[in-house]
């Protein structure tokens, strides 16, 4: 239990853009694992979106969510979050 209190203390003193970075670094393994095991990779996206989604909303609540994915559409269309932007 004290491993679970000294993670949990770690994790509150980690400035918030480590926290995303380690927190990238899990999901990445996860998903590399998950792909190996035969998961389909948009059955994991989908699953991911709706976890990410369900974690927002409760955190913040329904119209914050609704409001922030509102603008979705012109980000994903300015590729940010495109891993390889096609050159021209």
């Amino acid at each position: 239990m004290s491993q679970s209190l000294s993670s949990f203390a770690a994790s509150h003193l980690m400035p918030d853009q480590e926290q995303k970075q380690a927190a990238l670094g899990y999901l990445n393994e996860a998903w590399a694992e998950a792909l190996h095991d035969g998961i389909d990779g948009d059955c994991l996206a989908q699953a991911s979106l709706f976890t990410a989604f369900a974690e927002l909303v409760s955190t913040y609540g329904e119209d914050a969510v609704a409001k922030f994915v509102e603008g979705l559409p012109n980000r994903i269309r300015n590729g940010e979050f495109s891993l390889m932007l096609a050159r021209q």
